[in-house]
């Protein structure tokens, strides 16, 4: 039998290392400016066209590489930061695998000019598909600038899959953020779209979060300071008053690195413990300083996840840290003591029966035991049940319930005759089939047409209850009321025939600078669907107006919530995004639970929500009704 096994060459071999390394164009520029992190640079630029998919340019002034250093650099394995195993244990620079650049070397087309202060002239080197294709000597300025062009232009596969450029956009942003907060003494400028949409000038760590995230987060954060022989941990957490339920910025950085850490997590959850609605979080911005010989980044190819030797003496000192900044800024509320002015305190003395509380005695009920609700009562009081009336106190035999029967049928059938009746009187007035809307094919549209409004029924205000052949209908109202705003808001983004609401006061919303970029590409959606919105400048924009049915509702949440779901969101196009827009203001604006109304109301509100496309689904999936059959009733 002749050998299987043989070496893998080395393009495949980068290819599969990029596939860990290199996930979008976001992971490219992580590990660009982080090399250019570790090489000293105290300004550096960020360009990206197409969110990165077209180009992405690192430039920076750092100390530059030789010719020679700059052909090495794209080999595997090869790396200035460690010489030796026991380096690993002492980390102080970003990188030191050696798998970034030939990764990325690997599945795009690179070109990198470099030089150092003490040469005249630099070195252009272009690479494609990890094949040298030039090498040549060039004027350039001294430090190191990266082009990364047609990403994954040789893995079509892997390009299919990234997502739309605002979804990459925010991406790239949220990776600039972290280095950002993690490097608040450098210089960052990020391009993209041919303008400026990120200018961080040097400066301290809370001026780097105000420049990140804007100055209304200022007056909502207090510093966190603490040092001890195991750690030293410094930063900002915040106020409880600006607890939120989602979009907290969150970040823990360790030695300069930005790290995810659910353990340490829970401690920030346990010093908030009530003082923060319960599945609100705060935003915090904490630094850990700790021994690099006592932590592990070799973990995972991110290095995102740390390993501490100590986790759990960090744990209760940060818990300590933290509750102390909150007493000390006067986040934890105070409690008084003082009684001089307290009302007397009602005392009581024990009886011989039991405990008196000079209570007046709760009054005497008297039950009539004869007394039979199922017994029918004719027109001169008396009773159909054959025992005697409620009043004379008498024993009295319940009725049978055969001899009952007839009179609580005819009753119901008073109240809810059949839909059925005269059925074949009505008209069909929705163009698509039942069965395709609904998805029952056992149910016949014309039963929801015939039942008319004093059949319809609200339970606890948030169910409407019809009756049917087959069963009961229950309709969830709020999920309804989402299905047909949602199918509403879709229709008029995509013909261009929004209605809006003019606000008697316009209000402004406020977005930060690292939200910028993903904010433009919102903005002629959120138009599309009826919003107007003026821009004021430095990322301040006037609501003028607001998409009809969201009257009430406060345009900063709004519109914040929205911009959430956009950055967190999976959009691949832009009817996806169109979709996104719709579903948030749908949820927004939809009735709450227990409004109450007429039964006009929930037979138009059953009407409209069968002639939408999908009438069984929320636009996030959920059901909107359910048919409880007589079995399941009876």
């Amino acid at each position: 039998m002749s050998d299987v096994i043989h070496l893998l060459p080395d393009a495949v071999a980068n290819q599969i290392a990029a596939g860990e390394v290199i996930q979008r164009p976001a992971s490219v520029i992580k590990e660009l400016v982080e090399n250019a992190l570790d090489a000293g640079a105290k300004r550096i630029e960020v360009v990206v066209e197409d969110a990165g998919k077209s180009l992405i340019q690192v430039i920076d002034d750092g100390k530059g590489m030789s010719a020679t250093d700059a052909r090495l650099a794209f080999e595997r394995h090869a790396t200035s930061k460690i010489r030796k195993a026991e380096d690993l244990f002492s980390l102080h620079t970003m990188g030191f695998r050696g798998e970034a650049l030939p990764s990325i070397a690997a599945v795009a087309q690179v070109t990198l000019r470099t030089r150092q202060a003490d040469e005249e002239l630099g070195t252009c080197l272009t690479i494609e598909g990890s094949r040298v294709t030039s090498q040549e000597v060039e004027a350039c300025a001294v430090g190191a600038n990266f082009s990364v062009r047609n990403l994954f232009f040789n893995v079509p596969a892997r390009r299919r899959f990234l997502k739309s450029n605002q979804t990459e956009m925010a991406n790239i942003m949220a990776e600039i953020e972290r280095i950002a907060l993690a490097h608040p003494d450098i210089t960052i400028i990020v391009h993209a779209a041919g303008q400026i949409v990120l200018d961080l000038p040097a400066a301290n760590f809370r001026r780097r979060i105000v420049g990140l995230f804007g100055k209304r987060i200022d007056s909502h954060i207090v510093p966190v300071e603490t040092e001890t022989t195991v750690v030293r941990i410094s930063g900002f957490v915040g106020m409880p008053s600006g607890a939120k339920r989602r979009g907290a910025q969150q970040f823990f950085f360790v030695n300069g690195r930005f790290m995810r850490h659910p353990y340490f997590v829970k401690a920030l959850q346990m010093a908030y413990e009530r003082l923060i609605p319960e599945g609100h979080q705060v935003p915090f911005f904490l630094s850990f300083e700790v021994d690099p010989a006592r932590i592990d980044v070799n973990i995972h190819p991110t290095k995102t996840e740390i390993k501490f030797e100590d986790d759990n003496a960090i744990f209760q000192i940060l818990l300590s840290a933290v509750k102390e900044a909150l007493g000390k800024y006067g986040a934890v509320p105070a409690i008084d003591f003082n009684t001089e002015d307290c009302p007397p305190i009602p005392t009581f003395q024990a009886a011989a029966e039991g405990l008196n509380f000079d209570a007046p005695a709760p009054p005497e009920v008297h039950v009539n035991t004869a007394f039979n609700p199922f017994a029918s009562s004719s027109a001169d009081g008396s009773s159909r049940g054959g025992g005697s009336n409620a009043g004379n106190g008498g024993g009295q035999t319940l009725p049978s319930h055969a001899a009952m029967g007839p009179v609580v049928d005819r009753a119901w059938a008073d109240l809810f005759p059949s839909p059925a009746a005269g059925s074949s009187e009505r008209a069909v007035t929705a163009d698509t089939s039942w069965s395709l809307m609904t998805g029952l094919s056992d149910i016949d549209r014309k039963e929801w047409e015939a039942v008319s409004p004093q059949h319809i029924l609200q339970y606890r205000g948030r169910y409407i209850l019809t009756p049917l052949d087959e069963g009961l209908a229950v309709i969830d109202m709020r999920r309804a009321h989402m299905r047909i705003l949602y199918e509403r808001y879709l229709d008029a983004a995509s013909h261009n025939r929004a209605v809006s609401q003019r606000l008697l006061f316009p209000e402004t919303f406020e977005v930060s600078p690292a939200q910028q970029a993903v904010f433009n590409e919102l903005l002629p959606d959120l138009q599309a669907v009826g919003f107007d919105l003026s821009p004021l400048g430095e990322g301040t924009f006037s609501v003028m107006a607001v998409p009809a049915d969201c009257e009430g509702i406060q345009a900063q949440i709004l519109l914040g919530d929205i911009l959430q779901d956009a950055v967190s969101g999976q959009t691949d196009a832009k009817e996806h995004l169109q979709k996104l827009v719709a579903t948030a203001l749908a949820r927004k604006a939809a009735m709450p639970v227990g409004q109450a109304l007429s039964g006009e109301e929930m037979k138009a509100l059953v009407s409209r929500l069968f002639a939408c496309s999908v009438p069984g689904l929320t636009p996030d999936g959920r059901p909107t009704f359910k048919i409880l059959s007589l079995e399941t009733l009876f």
